[in-house]
């Protein structure tokens, strides 16, 4: 997408009488009003996620060369890891980290991250034994199952009572291994509770269909808390089963979860997804996630339809993040408008709508600068960030930084497509036509000299680094986004 240049516009406030050169200089603003370029935003805590293991190790990221992470994919900000606890622990106390890395470590180094599942259920005929066969033979009591019938003496597959001792303390001593590798590791976005239930979904229905109690998603809640200090845990909406929507939700958001709906247009029409009504019990603090149903099952079902419906699934969850749940360059050469209208609204999107500041500034003036900001996104920019001026010399030298340290982009509120409210600076006694200002006081001298300077904006830490990307043009390779000039005189 070719992307649109900001244009600034310069306004001189009238005078009476005729002003000199510095008098006039003093009276005049640049003014821009970016253009949103359209692009697709790679930022934290949102994005596409693509899947690389679907509880099993033979699909969908594993047709990919070593070298290939689908950087066509616009938005993929990370990938996805969905395995049975047996592939990661084949003996007791013995790991195979090397599963879970490798495929990582082509994502972390292109700057994205991995979350991860690690379910103790399947159903297919390939994986018998998601917990570790093991843990049956030491003692966890548990049924075998045949898909589609349910407890079958006969069944090919082992379910654990999810309530057993030596099942919850072998668990215990798994998750423990998980968190000291990588709970608070950046390169990791989230964990998911998938401790139970086919798939890690916290239900039973494609296997022993055995109902379970509320008590018992808070034990498998409260195990993961155990160890996860630091790293978001994610739990399956399908805990709200049998009843138990409300008590095990409200636990969840409680004790730090966030939610994640799976499976979104397995069915089409108003059964496409159910459990929009506890989002809000989470979106405001947490980043919401998002899967679709398998997409060539969709389709082949009729339940995909134009795909419209995953749109409105992220506006009605307000959700950060959306996971492609087939072979990523299929969806994308069949849905790619979908995608890029996704993209418009998936997690934050941080608009600058207008900005202004003196063309020329005094050596004993501030730097007066005013913003309006909107976040046109559905969710909440939960990382938070301060916007920052950085001046830069001829040579593209950083010259000087200033942090607005008092204005956090989280607060800005969201709302339905395009009318989101924009927010900007607030300094008493100062008005600019409705477009408040704020004062950074210039460097001394020696640090910041006189002459003409590049001025760019970005979003970031308290120290000016940038951190989020925004939809503008002009951007120096480390999101920082040329808006103009200002002159410093003596």
């Amino acid at each position: 997408m070719k992307q649109k240049r900001a244009l600034p516009v310069l306004i001189l406030v009238p005078a009476a009488g005729v002003l000199t050169h510095r008098q006039a200089s003093a009276e005049q603003r640049v003014v821009v009003r970016p253009v949103d370029t359209g692009a697709a935003l790679v930022n934290p805590g949102m994005g596409w996620q693509l899947y690389h293991y679907d509880n099993n190790i033979t699909r969908y990221g594993l047709e990919l060369e070593p070298s290939d992470t689908v950087d066509e994919f616009p938005g993929a900000s990370s990938i996805y890891l969905r395995l049975a606890w047996s592939y990661i622990e084949p003996h007791e106390g013995k790991f195979n980290w090397s599963i879970v890395d490798t495929a990582a470590a082509r994502w972390i180094a292109k700057g994205k991250q991995a979350a991860s599942r690690f379910s103790c259920s399947e159903s297919g005929p390939n994986q018998p034994y998601a917990t570790p066969e093991w843990a049956r033979k030491a003692g966890a009591k548990g049924n075998f199952v045949t898909p589609g019938k349910g407890v079958d003496s006969n069944g090919k597959i082992w379910e654990p009572d999810y309530d057993d001792p030596v099942f919850l303390e072998k668990l215990d001593h798994f998750l423990a291994a998980v968190a000291a590798r990588y709970d608070g590791n950046p390169e990791v976005a989230f964990i998911d509770a998938g401790s139970f239930g086919v798939w890690g979904e916290r239900h039973t229905g494609a296997t022993s269909r055995l109902p379970f109690s509320a008590r018992t998603v808070r034990t498998h809640i409260d195990l993961h808390k155990k160890h996860f200090k630091h790293t978001l845990l994610a739990a399956n909406d399908d805990f709200s089963n049998q009843g138990r929507g409300l008590e095990v939700a409200q636990y969840a958001r409680e004790h730090g979860l966030t939610m994640r709906d799976d499976s979104i247009l397995i069915s089409g029409c108003e059964s496409a997804y159910h459990h929009a009504y506890l989002a809000p019990m989470f979106w405001n603090e947490f980043p919401v996630v998002l899967e679709m149903e398998h997409y060539g099952s969709s389709v082949k079902k009729g339940a995909w339809g134009d795909g419209t419906l995953y749109l409105q699934a992220i506006e009605d969850y307000h959700a950060s993040y959306a996971t492609v749940h087939w072979y990523p360059r299929e969806f994308l050469k069949a849905c790619r408008p979908l995608i890029d209208k996704i993209n418009l609204r998936l997690g934050y999107r941080l608009q600058l709508v207008e900005a202004s500041w003196p063309a020329q500034v005094r050596r004993t003036e501030p730097l007066s600068v005013g913003y309006r900001w909107r976040n046109a996104g559905v969710a909440p920019c939960l990382p938070g960030g301060y916007p920052a001026v950085t001046l830069k010399d001829a040579k593209g030298g950083i010259a000087a930084v200033f942090v607005d340290e008092d204005f956090d982009v989280r607060v800005l509120p969201v709302g339905p497509p395009g009318k989101s409210t924009p927010v900007g600076r607030e300094t008493k006694g100062i008005s600019q036509a409705s477009r408040p200002l704020i004062d950074f006081r210039l460097p001394p001298a020696n640090i910041l000299k006189a002459g003409k300077y590049a001025l760019w904006i970005s979003v970031g830490t308290r120290t000016g680094t940038p951190r989020i990307a925004l939809p503008l043009a002009d951007e120096d390779g480390q999101r920082r986004y040329r808006l103009g000039e200002v002159r410093i005189v003596e």
